[in-house]
């Protein structure tokens, strides 16, 4: 059994960690949890204030999560979904039919919130293809500013965060970008209540110009989370949807981070009565349990796809773990729980009691825009409130927040100088005040240092 300190050091000089500079990682080692708490190999106990990435719905260790996987176990833990199947897969395909926005129709079940993406993409790409009106010219993606999507190449492409895409322009393909609809910093001439024509016209324009040849517009539903929890204007979603169809673009929804009740409905689309050609789902789909995402579309996508084995319409794309069983039940056991717990219901108290801690939050000097929708939040700090001078990114004052924070007993990670609040679905109105007393108190003791 290795030392606490054997795992330390194995954990600085082995263990290489996503989005993080080795050189300056400070290993922290959760080894359980229980609810909305976990808990490091020295017994400290932390609030789960993301969601350990925006994926936990209903807690750690949920009893009816914990049984649907020993019991699935007991049966078979993989097989493939090249060609074959297995009862539990087939199931939630259906039960993720039943439950999404309506038209959609067809599952493809993949990794992660990369491939879900991915896969979108591709099919997009070869729909055009391969429909009975063919349109072979339509090559290429319209995506958001500061969009992220994931960190394989294609989706990669369609993102649009500098830090984490510059570095691999060379390999992206070509992609079409409309600045973000965020209601902060408003371009000259702009106010809130103009935004969202403002933002519709130039998403029209770039259509009206462009759409022979864009295959899909990809988009995060409402809210555009790596970008720093960016709010888009009530009604861009509904507006996007219906030029998309007037100009034959295809809709990818990337409701990876913002599906399963984080915005406060199942889906981010439904606030908006918007079925897209693609919704895709990761993170939450299986609780926060295990890898799994889904890309779902609708019939029309799906029979461009159909013919016989000659003329090789099939979708050539596929991994290992596609389907799972072990992701499917957990999945499963979580739609149940979903019903069973009335977990939707049960949001609207919890949505308005972390409004009006913002509010208060949103008073502090440090403080330059609070955003919210649902359960998700995000806090700007910056130089200079009257101005919206933003804060340096080398000067890490939203990480400096969150270790205070953290010496508070509460977990959080930051998009840069903007804090994340994003705490599974199933927290207590307290530990909800506990996450942003801490947030509070730590914004406080960073401007009194620097002051």
């Amino acid at each position: 059994m290795p030392t606490r300190d054997e795992l330390y050091r194995w954990d600085r000089q082995v263990l290489w960690h996503p989005f993080t500079q080795m050189a300056e990682y400070e290993p922290l080692l959760i080894e359980r949890a229980q609810g909305c708490t976990l808990y490091d190999i020295d017994g400290r106990a932390y609030i789960d204030g993301v969601s350990s990435l925006w994926c936990n719905v209903h807690g750690h260790r949920h009893p009816r999560l914990d049984g649907a996987l020993r019991r699935q176990l007991e049966r078979v833990a993989h097989t493939t979904a090249l060609g074959a199947s297995n009862p539990t897969t087939v199931e939630l395909a259906k039960r993720l039919i039943d439950i999404a926005p309506p038209g959609l129709a067809h599952v493809y079940f993949s990794d992660d919130g990369s491939t879900a993406v991915e896969v979108a993409i591709k099919m997009a790409f070869q729909y055009w293809r391969q429909r009975s009106e063919r349109r072979p010219e339509k090559t290429c993606y319209l995506a958001l500013g500061d969009a992220y999507h994931g960190d394989t190449i294609g989706s990669v492409s369609v993102g649009g965060v500098d830090r984490f895409t510059a570095i691999f322009q060379p390999l992206l393909f070509e992609v079409l970008r409309l600045p973000s609809p965020c209601l902060y910093r408003l371009p000259a001439g702009v106010t809130r209540a103009t935004a969202l024509g403002y933002h519709l016209g130039q998403l029209e324009a770039v259509l009206k110009e462009h759409h022979r040849r864009i295959a899909a517009f990809v988009v995060e539903p409402l809210v555009q989370c790596a970008a720093g929890m960016v709010v888009h204007p009530q009604g861009y979603l509904s507006g996007a949807a219906e030029l998309c169809r007037r100009y034959e673009v295809l809709l990818i929804a990337d409701e990876v981070a913002v599906g399963f009740g984080r915005t406060g409905k199942m889906f981010a689309c439904q606030h908006e009565g918007v079925t897209p050609d693609f919704l895709c789902l990761a993170k939450g789909l299986t609780g926060g349990y295990l890898p799994m995402a889904a890309t779902l579309t609708t019939d029309e996508i799906y029979r461009a796809f159909l013919g016989t084995h000659a003329e090789s319409k099939a979708f050539f794309h596929g991994h290992t773990y596609c389907g799972n069983p072990l992701a499917a039940v957990v999945a499963l056991a979580s739609l149940d729980v979903f019903a069973e717990e009335g977990t939707l219901e049960k949001l609207p108290p919890k949505i308005e009691r972390l409004a009006g801690r913002l509010a208060r939050i949103a008073e502090l000097p440090l403080v330059g825009d609070v955003r919210q929708r649902g359960l998700i939040a995000g806090i700007e700090l910056v130089r200079d409130k009257a101005t919206a001078e933003p804060l340096g990114w080398a000067e890490q004052v939203g990480r400096r927040v969150c270790l205070h924070a953290r010496a508070e007993g509460v977990l959080l990670r930051p998009l840069g100088n903007v804090l994340v609040i994003f705490p599974p679905l199933a927290i207590s109105p307290e530990e909800l005040d506990r996450i942003t007393s801490a947030v509070e108190s730590g914004i406080l003791a960073i401007d009194n240092r620097t002051a």
